[in-house]
């Protein structure tokens, strides 16, 4: 784990210094987990005296406690351990896609204490909806205890304009979305974030690739595919937006298998066409597997994975859709060269390490630039467990600048 060292700059205010070096103290039990006043001493650089200090500031301010003893084998009494008090904030993400709602109520460390989630049927009311999503939201805070939420971020499909921070659904994409997050605002009263959510796919591929180390979480491009199509891209450890919000809208990338091209309002002649879910159950159906009327999302993963031990005709089919992937991520690597590409949403999970080296070979094919491809390192929910890693670091971001 690597911890940047905020230093207080020369004729920064005492108070200055002081809240560096609790944010300091705080981001540390955070990653490491609960520490003594030495550990703190040898991780921090500070003096013993300042240590003290900004443990009793910290303990007063209701931020962290006495959550054990050191087991040390040494003379004298055993040196207290300090942690988060994890239950002084709570936070809420939500995932808010085309057929469903989901929510995850956390505490400050980001530790799950309710889930709940709610399909959206085909043609619903959007005003039915709204409601749906606030009633699913509203179960999960009473399955965690009815707590009060301090930050909530909501992940959706579209772009966020970086100057309103509103959603704009892109194409065909129904439009309840931004009423949703308009109105958990209005009721919640509580700071409500908005990311695209496939970005936020991305910020939790990049917490757990960077407590790997080796700059794992620097640089890599996140393919979801499933019942859409995007990107989150992460260069130099920052997650990029673009100038109107759309960095990574692949689904529009001008590739087809009928030469046709997408336009501004519909991305089925795009790359979205190619590989979304109904072309992969398509595909599927081609290569002898039973179609999947649904066509989903969830469907198409299920005719991955049966593809993975079907023998010759899971073979052709795995081996036509790594094809058409690798061309999408072919294009993204010819402009980005990130030298990592990461195979996420239901349809690139389902795949996992085979069709992850199906891509790579593929893709050294077709460019020149050599480009690690690998499955995604979240199993399951990566939109919510992003979001409320959004939610969590903001509410962290207000709690642990503690005055005085």
């Amino acid at each position: 784990m690597t911890v940047t060292r905020e230093r207080p700059g020369r004729g920064a205010s005492p108070r200055t210094a002081r809240a560096i070096n609790d944010r300091l103290a705080l981001r540390l039990l955070q990653e490491e987990g609960p520490l003594t006043a030495g550990q703190l001493k040898e991780l921090t650089g500070m003096s013993r005296p300042s240590v003290a200090d900004l443990v009793e500031r910290l303990q007063v301010s209701g931020l962290i406690e006495v959550v054990g003893e050191s087991g040390e084998d040494r003379r004298g009494p055993n040196a207290r351990v300090y942690g988060i008090v994890a239950h002084r904030a709570y936070v809420a993400g939500l995932d808010v896609r085309v057929g469903s709602i989901g929510v995850e109520i956390a505490d400050l460390l980001g530790r799950t204490v309710a889930r709940s989630s709610v399909r959206v049927p085909e043609g619903a009311d959007p005003a039915g909806v709204v409601e749906s999503g606030l009633r699913v939201l509203g179960e999960a805070r009473r399955a965690a205890g009815d707590v009060p939420l301090h930050t909530v971020a909501c992940g959706a499909p579209g772009l966020i304009d970086p100057a309103t921070g509103r959603l704009r659904p892109a194409g065909l994409l129904p439009r309840w979305h931004a009423d949703l997050v308009d109105e958990v605002r209005h009721r919640l009263r509580v700071p409500v974030l908005l990311e695209n959510e496939v970005n936020l796919a991305a910020v939790a591929e990049q917490r757990i690739r960077a407590a790997r180390g080796a700059d794992e979480g620097d640089t890599f491009v996140l393919l979801w595919i499933g019942g859409g199509v995007g990107a989150g891209v992460v260069l130099d450890g920052r997650l990029r937006r673009g100038n109107s919000g759309g960095a990574g809208e692949v689904g529009y990338l001008p590739v087809s298998r009928s030469g046709d091209l997408p336009n501004a309002a519909d991305c089925d002649d795009g790359y979205h066409g190619l590989v979304a879910s109904e072309a992969v159950c398509a595909l599927a159906a081609a290569n002898g597997f039973a179609p999947d009327p649904a066509g989903d999302a969830a469907a198409a993963a299920s005719m991955v994975r049966a593809a993975l031990t079907a023998g010759p005709a899971g073979t052709a089919f795995l081996s036509e859709l790594a094809l058409r992937i690798a061309i999408g991520a072919a294009a993204v690597c010819a402009v980005l060269d990130p030298g990592r590409v990461v195979l996420a949403g239901e349809i690139g999970e389902a795949g996992g390490e085979r069709l992850a080296v199906l891509v790579g070979e593929r893709l050294a094919t077709l460019s020149p630039l050599r480009t690690d491809v690998v499955p995604t390192a979240v199993e399951g929910g990566a939109i919510l467990r992003g979001a409320v890693i959004t939610a969590m670091e903001a509410a962290q971001e207000t709690l642990f600048a503690p005055a005085g």
